[in-house]
């Protein structure tokens, strides 16, 4: 007979699942929006060809992410299953809102604001590690959009320079063809950087019930379980958001398009590189922006990016509130 304890892990790890597929469906516009708003593929095409992406990202990045979500955020020894409870529900509860209401926000911090609430609520600000790691997430939350939106403004600056005697309409049919380059290696990217802050949330819960031999390590059966989750999340495709990045903060060419996702996927790159849990959703806003600011100010819904920003500000401690409600619910049975 199955103990009651390996029940409640074996749910935890399925409610896991359950966000790392929630967040695919939730940033399934981050990888395609561009490829739909400029007509490279159709709706159904464009997820197939992001969520293979998504799955096959283990083959080309470490796992330094998943560490630093596991135990470069909160304390691993003070980890247990109604924290894992309370920070899953701060993250998929704020999550389910923003999607609701078609705006993007931020699956990483919604994860990581889950986290600190539940973990403030059963060890007080003593489980939290100030340490290198957690100052240079805060940090990237701030500097990943700047970022994506500078180096975005740069090469679309420099695609108009570069093509400026050629046609319009060669230019475009160009760079049509080229994001099939520039979407891969953002979903790539996305793939990489936010299924590995799963996989750090099932292995700390795995070290804090006793299921790791030796130091914390990430089983390889998590990382495929992430993986497909994460995949199978972008291939259902949160709709509602795609309008919103797609056409919504302002209008993008396929030479735009191509701008935004390689500057996506050059930040993403090097925040997986360096172990950072960043926004991909903050990236490839920020980019967008820096795409529309290429052609003029005014080509900006700066009233929609505003409300995009307050999104991003609330998510942490919003996810963080509810995550430390749940945790005081969670404990009475897990």
């Amino acid at each position: 007979m199955i103990e009651h304890a390996t029940i409640v892990i074996g749910l935890l790890v399925l409610v896991a699942l359950l966000f790392d597929f929630m967040n695919g469906f939730h940033d399934a516009a981050n990888s395609i929006a561009l490829m739909v708003s400029t007509r490279l593929l159709t709706p159904q095409a464009a997820v197939i060809w992001a969520a293979f992406f998504n799955f096959i990202a283990f083959l080309f990045f470490g796992l330094h992410v998943a560490d630093t979500v596991g135990k470069g955020i909160i304390d691993p020894n003070i980890v247990n299953n109604a924290v894992i409870f309370g920070a899953l529900s701060g993250a998929i509860a704020w999550n389910v809102i923003t999607w609701w209401f078609g705006i993007p926000s931020s699956s990483s911090h919604a994860l990581i604001g889950g986290l600190l609430g539940a973990g403030v609520a059963h060890a007080g600000t003593k489980g939290i590690i100030v340490g290198s790691k957690l100052i240079t997430t805060g940090v990237a939350i701030v500097l990943s959009p700047l970022f994506g939106m500078l180096l975005a403004l740069t090469l679309s600056v420099l695609v108009l320079w570069l093509f400026e005697k050629t046609a319009p309409y060669k230019t475009e049919s160009r760079f049509n063809k080229m994001q099939f380059i520039s979407s891969s290696l953002f979903s790539l990217g996305h793939g990489a950087n936010d299924a590995q802050k799963t996989m750090g949330i099932i292995t700390v819960l795995l070290f804090a019930n006793g299921y790791l031999q030796g130091d914390f390590h990430v089983p390889f059966w998590v990382v495929i379980s992430c993986q497909i989750a994460m995949g199978l999340g972008t291939l259902m495709g949160g709709w509602r958001i795609v309008r919103t990045m797609g056409m919504g903060i302002t209008k993008v060419r396929p030479s735009g398009g191509f701008c935004a996702q390689t500057s996506g996927s050059i930040a993403l790159f090097l925040a997986t590189s360096l172990g950072i849990p960043v926004s991909t959703t903050h990236t490839i806003t920020g980019a967008i922006v820096g795409v529309g600011l290429s052609r003029r100010a005014s080509a900006v819904r700066w009233g929609l990016a505003s409300r995009i920003v307050w999104a991003w500000v609330l998510t942490i401690p919003c996810a963080g509130i509810v995550a430390a409600i749940a945790y005081h619910l969670g404990k009475t049975f897990l």
